[in-house]
């Protein structure tokens, strides 16, 4: 099978992890017979640095022209860079939503999961973090408060801010459809998380999901205030299997369960369309202060490659192998600086890629 593929290395230390997870797919590929055919693009603050804009059209079309894209890290440090005197729609994360709105990637797919041999890297308590976790957070990525109209204004002399969150009952309906999908495949559990108790987004978000449940009768659904949501992820993360929300609420959400796993360096993403189409990228950002310093942990990144293997080429027997390779790496004590604990063996970025394509 030939997978064509778009990487986009990004910025900080994008071009590393993205390097090791293109060694961990070749290895695949001449494990199960397959052909990689990769195509690179700029975006963010590399794209800013060479064409003024973090994204350029002809990037996007490049993209929509592959099978699925795999993403490192965009964005460098806002008190420094030079990319954040720039006007909002000119520095790298507008590349970011750009490309999400122009490939209409709705639903973004967060697993945070808690690997046995991590649990003591877990800042939860140890009654806790031994009870395990595996949950899957859904959240819905073009709509929300972050692309709802927005302005500043004076008013009497005052500035004032304003910001839209809007639903329509479409968007809604197809992320949760999404969510309860994937719980079918998994422990048959959804808990959508809303605000229904204050917005009237949240209560329209309630009302289709409930519609929605109806044609899933196996999956027991439950309806979380997020606040409520966000106690629960660091009292019982064992509760959840399924989480469904919105934009703002997921982006908040997703980063509280990546940490709660130990290191948001082992923590992968999906971004998926109506179609097998999807971009893949850690759940981290570029982390500058470490780039070029082969010290990154590429595991998310790799993680991701498996998953876009398993969602946009179905090539689940692929993606399984890659992650079986990264669970027995850890096994074999084998850690990065964010992960390590005494008694494992510390390694490099470049050194974490290696030894998960051997285990392949």
């Amino acid at each position: 099978m030939e997978l064509k593929i778009t990487c986009i290395p990004g910025d900080g230390i994008g071009p590393e992890i993205v390097n090791e997870a293109k060694k961990v797919l070749n290895k695949v590929a001449k494990k199960y017979g397959h052909t990689m055919n990769y195509t690179d693009i700029l975006m963010g603050g590399a794209s800013i640095d060479v064409h003024g804009v973090p994204l350029t059209d002809e990037a996007i079309e490049t993209a929509k022209a592959a099978d699925a894209v795999l993403m490192g890290s965009i964005g460098g440090d806002t008190n420094t860079s030079p990319w954040y005197q720039l006007p909002p729609n000119l520095r790298p994360e507008a590349g970011l939503l750009k490309i999400r709105k122009a490939l209409n990637l709705f639903a973004n797919l967060r697993p945070a999961y808690l690997y046995p041999e991590l649990a003591d890297a877990c800042p939860l308590k140890k009654e806790i973090s031994e009870a395990g976790f595996d949950m899957m957070i859904m959240r819905e990525l073009t709509g929300g408060l972050y692309f709802g109209e927005r302005k500043t204004v004076e008013e009497n002399g005052v500035k004032k801010a304003i910001d839209t969150l809007t639903y329509d009952e479409n968007e809604i309906r197809r992320i949760a459809i999404r969510g309860f999908d994937i719980a079918m495949k998994r422990r048959k559990k959804v808990t959508s998380v809303d605000k229904a108790n204050v917005l009237d987004s949240s209560r329209l978000w309630r009302a289709v999901v409930n519609e929605v449940a109806k044609d899933y009768p196996e999956v027991t659904l439950e309806h979380m205030l997020v606040d409520n949501c966000a106690m629960q992820l660091v009292k019982d993360p064992a509760q959840f299997d399924v989480i469904l929300t919105e934009n703002m609420f997921g982006d908040i959400l997703s980063d509280e369960a990546s940490m709660v796993t130990g290191s948001i360096g082992m923590l992968s993403s999906a971004s998926l369309n109506d179609t097998k189409f999807g971009l893949y990228e850690p759940s981290h950002g570029s982390a500058p202060d470490i780039a070029g310093k082969d010290i990154a942990n590429p595991i998310a990144t790799i993680l991701s490659a498996a998953m876009m293997l398993r969602y946009s080429f179905d090539l689940d027997k692929e993606a399984d192998a890659i992650e079986a390779a990264v669970k027995k790496v850890l096994e074999d004590g084998f850690r990065t600086g964010d992960i390590y604990s005494e008694g494992c063996e510390k390694v490099g970025c470049a050194k974490m890629g290696n030894l998960i394509a051997e285990r392949i």
